[in-house]
């Protein structure tokens, strides 16, 4: 199981899962499916009408040509690094600061599929997979981003997303509402991390940047209990909102 450390801009070190050569195989055919499947429902479409002359012809190539060529762009861009594939397959596009790459980083990888996959056919992108060791095509090392998993390994993650939270809990530090999603999900993560290494300073190191953001000091011996009680505290203020 290949797996990558990425050190965040919080300085904190979060491990993720790569996805695997053939995640990324069986994800781009689930693509080419649905792409041929768009390209051949437009020439249904055209078969039975009468389109095919004068300025509609230029308004179908359009129509038809620009969304195939843009899929990947597109569906990275609006649906948080993933295409439709990526998302069945379970994994996504990061930077390996590991925040959400940004738009230049995704026209980069989405420029790059010209030399990965169309030039060569296919062969430059699957030797670079293959042998990279973070399972980077070459659109990936320019552009500065890694394919990984976004499904838990454990069922313990599901334990921390939701926990269940009584009616009469107490929050213990209302200053967690200052926090935005993503820092909420990178608790998650340093806890999930902790749990599978036991690597308890990626706890300690989080309980200090936090304590730091929130300008507060826990109240908890372990450093792990307090990012517990952060999450419960969080999912318990965003269910009251």
């Amino acid at each position: 199981m290949n797996t990558i450390s990425i050190t965040t801009p919080q300085n904190i070190e979060v491990e993720f899962e790569l996805a695997s050569l053939g995640d990324r195989i069986v994800g781009r055919i689930i693509d080419g499916i649905l792409i041929a499947g768009y390209f051949f429902l437009w020439v249904a479409i055209i078969g039975f009408s009468n389109l095919t002359t004068g300025s509609y012809l230029h308004l179908l190539i359009i129509l038809i040509i620009l969304p195939i060529l843009l899929y990947d762009l597109l569906c990275e861009m609006f649906l948080n690094g993933q295409s439709l594939g990526k998302r069945v397959m379970g994994f996504k596009v990061i930077s390996l600061s590991g925040e959400q790459p940004s738009l230049s980083q995704y026209l980069i990888r989405w420029l790059f599929r010209l030399v990965d996959f169309s030039l060569s056919f296919s062969l430059i992108g699957v030797i670079m997979v293959a042998a990279s060791e973070k399972k980077q095509r070459l659109g990936d090392y320019v552009a500065g981003t890694v394919l990984v998993k976004t499904r838990p390994r454990t069922a313990f993650t599901d334990t921390i997303s939701t926990p269940p939270v009584p009616v009469d809990y107490t929050v213990t530090y209302p200053e967690v509402a200052h926090l935005k999603d993503a820092d909420v999900q990178l608790i998650k993560e340093v806890i999930t991390s902790v749990h599978r290494t036991g690597n308890t300073m990626l706890a300690v190191q989080a309980q200090q940047k936090i304590e730091q953001v929130l300008q507060i000091r826990s109240r908890h011996i372990e450093a792990i209990d307090f990012l517990h009680v952060l999450l419960a505290d969080y999912n318990y203020l965003a269910s009251e909102l």
